[in-house]
């Protein structure tokens, strides 16, 4: 139990390589579904934020990118969330698994084994494997970051989530709060509902064309009993637009009905969603368009 005399309060980063469940990690500490979940790497593109206020504490949550070798622009603007993550952080939550080897960025983890910050490794996935084989995960990591605290969970199903925020709890700083009180996170309206569209669009289309898309919110109107919301589907390549239309506009009407449900879920309020798609080319290596989508400064 926290003094209530002393106010804690501090950035706790969440990182680790893609797939390993570190968004759904982040949506079961917060307790609001901030961060887009899919079976694809690479969903999180954003340094997101989630706030959790208390009287006593505030503790700044932020789910990373899934750290990688970077291949082309998009991927170093996403690396660059990572390294402000690692510079500001107050402590770290590293998620791997037990199917993950090794952290996909060298040049990551050898800054974790630098830093004095306080570690929690979180073995995610538990529930997929016996216990001897936790034991020798839970020992391979002992040997791999000497002095960081090292913890099996299982996100999906909430085990040891309780633990690793009393872990946080322990560790936090003391200090007054960052943000407003009443703030749940850092990111404007705007942000989640592109998120919300842009997850539909990962779990609808196959290949390469969940990587080619860049949702941009062109409309984001709120009435006192709806809310009307225009995006753009952006593709690479003029091949890639018919794909994500589909016969007779029946793919793009089924991302709009499955995005409108969370969203109006979301907000808590009745949506109306137009979505249109265009080609916008090399998006993802051009400079100027990733400054425009946010991934560069």
């Amino acid at each position: 139990m926290i003094n209530s005399m002393a106010h804690k309060s501090g950035f706790v980063n969440i990182i680790g390589s893609p797939n390993v469940g570190k968004s759904t990690l982040m949506n079961k500490l917060v307790g609001e579904r901030l961060s887009i979940i899919t079976s694809k790497a690479q969903t999180t593109r954003h340094r997101i934020m989630g706030i959790v206020n208390e009287e006593d504490y505030q503790i700044c949550f932020s789910d990373t990118p899934g750290v990688l070798v970077p291949s082309y622009k998009l991927h170093e603007g996403m690396m660059g969330f990572v390294n402000t993550a690692l510079a500001d952080a107050d402590l770290f939550l590293l998620v791997t698994d037990f199917f993950e080897t090794e952290l996909n960025s060298p040049e990551v983890f050898e800054k974790l084994l630098k830093t004095n910050t306080p570690i929690l490794v979180l073995i995610n996935k538990m529930d997929l494997v016996d216990q001897k084989r936790m034991e020798e995960k839970i020992e391979e990591w002992a040997k791999r970051l000497p002095g960081a605290s090292i913890l099996p969970i299982s996100a999906l199903h909430k085990v040891n989530i309780e633990f690793t925020f009393d872990w946080i709890l322990k560790n936090l700083p003391e200090g007054p709060a960052y943000y407003d009180k009443k703030a749940l996170t850092d990111k404007p309206e705007k942000f989640f509902a592109s998120e919300m569209v842009r997850e539909k669009v990962l779990q609808t289309y196959s290949k390469e064309i969940p990587y080619s898309v860049e949702i941009e919110i062109e409309e984001f109107k709120e009435e006192p009993k709806i809310i009307k919301i225009r995006a753009i589907i952006y593709v690479a390549r003029d091949s890639q637009k018919g794909i994500i239309i589909g016969h007779q506009g029946e793919s793009l009407k089924k991302v709009g009905t499955e995005a409108r449900v969370d969203l109006e879920e979301f907000f808590q309020k009745q949506v109306y969603l137009d979505l249109y798609v265009k080609v916008n080319k090399d998006w993802r290596t051009d400079e100027k368009k990733l400054k425009r989508f946010g991934y560069l400064s």
